[in-house]
């Protein structure tokens, strides 16, 4: 919490996006998507009455997994998660984010979507960047992944 989302953090928002690989804005949007989605992100208290995870816990837990695919017991000594409840925590915010975000985020690019966002790359002065749109950029490592390749290959 100190180092990141305290009111005086002790690393500034440049740290903050090497880390997480995204702003510290966007990272407190999809914090606070995820946790008016499904209350399992919510701070709650166990059986005995011990205050549980906090959401911003659970959520680093996730982000920093997805982002450096790291194993799940990687979390244990920094946010201080064990590896079961790390395994739950990335399962429900896969889920969740699939169910907040999945509808407008997460289909195949359409005409009308790449149409706009070449518009906007070629005002940032990106030409022809089709092949960045699932950000492959066409390597040949991960174009087997790639959704607008296969829709190309599949017609």
């Amino acid at each position: 919490m100190k180092d990141y989302f305290s009111e005086n953090c002790k690393y500034p928002p440049e740290y903050f996006h090497r880390q997480f690989r995204m702003r510290r804005e966007l990272f407190l949007r999809i914090l606070n998507d995820v946790k008016a989605y499904d209350d399992y992100f919510i701070q709650k208290r166990d059986a005995i009455d011990r205050l549980g995870l906090s959401f911003i816990q659970n959520m680093t837990t996730a982000i920093c997994i997805l982002v450096y695919g790291c194993a799940t017991d990687h979390c244990d000594e920094y946010i201080k998660i064990g590896k079961s409840i790390t395994i739950e925590t990335l399962m429900t915010f896969c889920k969740v984010v699939v169910g907040v975000y999945g509808e407008e985020y997460m289909c195949p690019p359409n005409k009308a979507n790449i149409a706009r966002l070449l518009r906007e790359l070629e005002e940032k002065g990106f030409l022809c960047m089709v092949g960045s749109i699932d950000c492959s950029h066409n390597d040949i490592n991960v174009l087997d992944h790639s959704s607008v390749f296969n829709s190309i290959v599949t017609g």
